[in-house]
């Protein structure tokens, strides 16, 4: 009966869809703002996830023993006083029988009168909680955690507004079929017993609540979903794994086209430099046949180790010679490495 209540309330007072009846009146004080409920994604066939209350606190999984001081705000949202029909045909039907909780035999509906009087709306500063929360990190070693990380249905969520009494509230149900003048007809007047039932319950009681789901990160780190758009859970070790592997993949491919494309553009000038000599007549390119021109010299001869030639071994790929010249010399070293041929031509035909 109480979750009867509970539900006509939230399908008319509404609020976009976030707000969720509490389903029971035993668990209605564990969904107070700040506390954890578990959410579990049903199957297609039931597109209504199932909320479960649990006995701890936004705190409670968080490391260290500082406590969250985000405020909460209250104010009174309305005044509520309803007295519904509700068909019992149809594919409802069983659920609202088995939520009210009364004989019902050979009714064809129900009458339900909920009394909650002024009800008042707590809800937590949401800016506050989010700079409180943000060096904070997510215990994995607390028994809600790791239960709650080996299925991959459930979802954590944290309570951020509760709705509930100011005063001692009432629920009565009534079962009967509709008459044309009077709003029931009772099928046994004679024997009521078993066709009506009313309870009390106390001020301040919890009837409604909406939450922020949580996503949590492999390294503890965690972010309060506050829109719809963004999705609660945990954060797995094989879709990391896979990113990872992706993001190297595209580190190496562009480490690879640039090597390329920088061994292309040294082919290029090398190519064009090597052409430019050759096609020219060897009287004009080859200097070391003229009188008075360098001397070719093994520099091993003189203890200098081979080394990369000045000419083309000046980009990606270092192309070493033994030979080398003394009569030049470039940043103060009194001696230039240039291969035999045809660097060393080409080198004394541009100094000249």
């Amino acid at each position: 009966m109480f979750a009867a209540a509970t539900k006509s309330f939230v399908k008319q007072v509404g609020d976009g869809g976030r707000l969720i009846p509490v389903p029971s009146l035993s668990e209605a004080d564990k969904y107070q703002p700040l506390s954890l409920v578990v959410k579990k994604k049903r199957c297609f066939l039931f597109p209504r996830c199932k909320f479960t209350s649990t006995p701890f606190t936004l705190k409670d999984i968080l490391l260290g023993d500082r406590d969250i001081s985000a405020g909460i705000s209250s104010y009174q949202l309305l005044n509520y006083e309803d007295e519904s029909d509700v068909s019992l045909y149809g594919r409802r039907s069983n659920h609202i029988v088995n939520d009210v909780g009364i004989n019902v035999t050979g009714s064809d509906c129900i009458a339900v009168k909920a009394s909650f009087g002024v009800v008042t709306k707590h809800e937590v500063e949401i800016s506050t909680l989010l700079k409180e929360i943000t060096a904070r990190k997510i215990n994995f070693d607390h028994s809600l955690i790791r239960q709650s990380r080996s299925s991959r249905k459930a979802v954590l969520c944290v309570v951020m507004e509760s709705i509930r009494t100011t005063r001692q509230c009432s629920l009565s149900v009534h079962a009967g079929i509709r008459g044309e003048a009077m709003r029931f007809h009772f099928m046994d007047e004679q024997n009521p017993k078993g066709r009506e039932k009313a309870i009390v319950f106390p001020a301040h009681t919890t009837i409604a609540f909406s939450v922020f789901e949580l996503f949590i990160y492999l390294d503890g780190a965690f972010d309060i979903c506050v829109t719809s758009v963004s999705k609660g859970g945990f954060e797995r070790e094989e879709t990391t794994t896979f990113a990872m592997f992706y993001r190297l993949r595209n580190i190496l491919f562009e480490r690879n086209r640039r090597v390329m494309d920088a061994i292309s553009r040294s082919q290029l000038y090398l190519d064009d430099l090597f052409s430019d000599f050759y096609d020219k007549p060897l009287s004009m390119t080859d200097i070391s046949l003229k009188e008075g021109t360098h001397i070719r010299v093994n520099l091993l001869n003189h203890n200098i180790p081979k080394g990369p030639c000045i000419l083309c071994g000046m980009g990606n790929l270092k192309r070493e010679t033994v030979y080398g010249c003394f009569q030049c010399s470039v940043d103060g070293v009194k001696y230039v490495r240039l291969h035999a041929v045809p660097c060393f031509d080409i080198w004394h035909k541009r100094m000249k």
